[in-house]
């Protein structure tokens, strides 16, 4: 009896461990770096947050099935830079130019990253490419016509122009009401997100695919169309990061995101996403991005060398998944116990 109560406040606490070393994160860079709790400075980590939580929304989603999407960084890069671009230069077709709308031109954006998961849901499913493998490939392609766009310039006038109608895109990067824009949008994403897992059936349909898609096949669920339908939607996450981030820093440059798709697989496994498929909450990849937004905020703070930076994110990301892996073995004991003491 005592070795089960043991167990059972061991997995308490594995199922907690998120929030409990946010809250540690934060008690310790708020004593590093008195600066920390500052206005200034938690308005920051709320963009960075904002963010990196957009980008692990669409990953849970991926993750629960099994698979991965290692090309969301670059998408982000390459929807800033074809935004950027539509604003400052406007669409060239044979003598005419076209200027469109803000409203338009993120349209224009969702349907890109819609598209960018398509072909991405494609190789994996139609041409059975390892999901690594073919988000790889993608991340390349996506970066090469990020740095094509411009030949590797930025895109400096996003401000748009009054007379062709494209202005307020910097809006998206703005403070509404003392809060920047960003947060607002993935609050919204995060709630219809956790309605989509939880409450519709398309959630119960990824769930099943990641836990077992055999089962899944058998019992009906189009395994195929719901592999891509996440990817879909893991491109649209990353193509509203790129317009944020893009309204964030007045500018387009094709190296935006660069590297940030590991920001989002590290928020989404720290939120109790298993990397094998099948499990994985919203709620728990919102608190995981808090987590990697205030170790990167913190760390620059406190003068933390980049190198090490990188160092840490990669440590956090391993011991991240050795405790997932800890909590699925603990749990397959705990349900032997049960089937044991039942007989």
């Amino acid at each position: 009896m005592k070795n089960k109560n043991n167990n059972q406040l061991l997995m308490t606490l594995l199922k907690g461990r998120t929030f409990i070393v946010l809250i540690v994160l934060v008690i310790f860079f708020s004593i590093a770096a008195p600066s920390f709790l500052s206005m200034t400075t938690l308005t920051m980590v709320a963009k960075h947050v904002a963010l990196y939580g957009i980008l692990g929304i669409g990953m849970t989603f991926v993750i629960i099935t099994g698979g991965i999407d290692l090309s969301v960084g670059s998408v982000v890069g390459l929807t800033g830079m074809l935004a950027g671009g539509l604003i400052q230069e406007g669409l060239t077709l044979g003598n005419k130019t076209i200027y469109f709308s803000v409203g338009l031109i993120i349209v224009i954006m969702m349907i890109f990253g819609m598209l960018v998961g398509v072909v991405n849901g494609l190789i994996v499913t139609k041409l059975n490419v390892a999901p690594f493998i073919a988000t790889l490939g993608t991340m390349y392609i996506c970066r090469g016509f990020a740095n094509l766009r411009s030949g590797g310039a930025t895109f400096a006038k996003i401000d748009g122009y009054e007379g062709l109608g494209n202005t307020g895109f910097k809006t998206f990067g703005s403070n509404w009401f003392g809060i920047p824009a960003g947060v607002y949008i993935f609050a919204i994403l995060s709630i219809l997100a956790f309605i989509l897992l939880t409450k519709m059936a398309f959630g119960w349909h990824v769930l099943a695919v990641g836990g077992n898609e055999k089962s899944a096949r058998l019992s009906g669920i189009r395994a195929d169309r719901v592999k891509i339908l996440v990817y879909m939607i893991s491109g649209v996450c990353a193509a509203w990061v790129g317009i944020i981030n893009t309204a964030q820093l007045s500018a387009a440059h094709p190296a935006s995101g660069d590297g940030w798709e590991m920001n989002a697989i590290a928020a989404t496994v720290l939120g109790g996403t298993s990397m094998a498929g099948g499990s994985g909450t919203i709620i728990g990849t919102i608190v995981g991005a808090f987590v990697i937004g205030v170790i990167n905020d913190g760390m620059t703070m406190c003068n933390v060398s980049e190198f090490w930076q990188k160092i840490i994110r990669g440590l956090v990301i391993i011991l991240a998944v050795v405790i997932d892996q800890v909590q699925r073995n603990l749990q397959a004991k705990m349900a032997l116990q049960a089937r044991n003491e039942s007989k």
